[in-house]
């Protein structure tokens, strides 16, 4: 497909230019492919980042949302609506019950009324206001750009330019359990990770220590709280990733995956602190409306139905079988393989980013996670032949960059 509209120019003109955008303009996506304006195909094992679950145009996602649109897309928090009902409740069930829901429309957002909630906890916990309000985050984590969520997030890339940011917030190491025993004190009110952590590189929390977070938590009397963002609704190959060590949370904070392609955010808590969130102290104008929850109800549906994660459990073992099979071959180039599931990083002895314009230019969209981390987060429906297509693309993309360097060292 062509365009007469010169889009790179309109952009320039009147887009903000906070993202480093390269000259892609992507106009038609169906299953795992993307075609930009000039016809050319590529396979997206980047999905919106961790968000087209479904791949692009799934059909039952697609007709969810027309038949939705043509009879009411959106009606005020101040009333009910059947979907949003209908989707909290399916959430409780997977969150193991006994819970209470509330929608936005991102992660960002979703994250910050964890953050609320935990200085709503440390006050009914004191007895009064700002004596305990401090979380406990892990060293290397992402929790969006908000103002709590930049403050949640220990790195002076999202930081910069924005101080004083929130106060409050202390960092222990992730899967150190006697670092994070040693940041809570009687000003702690919430712990606060992701079960992977996803911009920073992927790097999973191990089973024995979310199972003694979990302990911890409850012996310090403070909110267990996960951000599930990027690794939940099936990416890695449970519906959460923390089920994996048989842990539940106090809260969990959601988005990206759960509505398929369309903005949705939310957030399970637990009853006992539920009631903490009482009328007027939250809300949102846009979150759960009748048109996005029907779009995420067609998603755990579909997931269901199709058996995505039983996919995703016996399509990611295959492709870390490949990828550490491709490590053997190239040791002094992929450094180390980390995740579960659809949701990998792959560290490389190069530049990420030098690596993700190699592979699009090669038809294969991946993103990267930091400088030296290439992710493969393809839609949940991605099979073992799209994984055989994306790998033989980055081992032709690695022997060019090894080439490469080798040229250099020599010159």
């Amino acid at each position: 497909m062509t365009t007469n509209i010169d889009t790179e120019q309109l952009y320039k003109d009147n887009v903000l230019g906070n993202y480093g955008l390269p000259p892609v303009t992507f106009v038609r996506g169906r299953g795992l492919r993307l075609w930009d304006d000039a016809g050319k195909e590529y396979l997206d094992f980047c999905a919106g980042i961790a968000v087209a679950s479904l791949g692009h145009c799934h059909p039952k996602l697609v007709t969810a949302i027309q038949e939705q649109a043509a009879e009411l897309l959106c009606v005020s928090n101040l009333y009910r609506n059947e979907n949003q009902a209908k989707l909290a409740a399916k959430l409780n069930e997977k969150a193991g019950g006994g819970g209470k829901v509330f929608f936005c429309n991102s992660g960002a957002e979703a994250n910050e009324a964890l953050i609320k909630l935990a200085r709503l906890h440390g006050r009914k916990l004191s007895g009064q206001e700002g004596k305990r309000f401090k979380i406990v985050c892990a060293e290397n984590a992402f929790h969006g750009r908000t103002f709590g969520g930049m403050s949640a997030t220990p790195k002076a890339k999202i930081q910069e330019g924005f101080a004083p940011l929130v106060d409050g917030f202390e960092f222990a190491a992730l899967n150190d359990l006697a670092s994070f025993e040693a940041a809570i004190d009687d000003q702690t009110a919430a712990v606060f990770i992701e079960t992977i952590q996803g911009e920073g590189g992927i790097f999973p929390a191990t089973t024995e220590f979310l199972q003694g977070l979990r302990a911890l938590c409850d012996e310090k009397g403070v909110l267990l709280m996960i951000d599930e963002v990027q690794c939940g609704a099936g990416r890695t190959g449970s519906f959460f990733a923390f089920e994996k060590a048989g842990i539940y949370p106090d809260v969990i904070g959601m988005a990206k995956g759960l509505g398929g392609g369309v903005p949705i955010g939310a957030v399970w808590i637990r009853d006992e602190y539920a009631e903490l969130f009482g009328p007027g102290s939250h809300g949102t104008t846009f979150g759960g409306t009748p048109l996005i929850c029907a779009a995420a109800l067609a998603v755990l549906d579909t997931i269901e139905e199709e058996k995505l994660m039983e996919n995703v459990q016996r399509n990611g073992a295959y492709v870390l079988q490949k990828l550490q099979d491709l490590q053997s071959e190239f040791p002094d180039y992929i450094l180390e393989i980390r995740g579960s599931g659809y949701m990998i990083g792959i560290q490389i002895a190069d530049s990420s980013f030098e690596m993700v314009t190699l592979l699009r230019e090669n038809a294969l969209i991946v993103p990267p996670a930091g400088p030296d981390v290439v992710r493969f987060l393809p839609p949940l429906t991605a099979t073992q032949a799209d994984f055989d297509e994306a790998l033989d693309i980055f081992k032709t993309a690695i022997k060019a960059r090894v080439a490469l360097r080798q040229e250099n060292a020599t010159a």
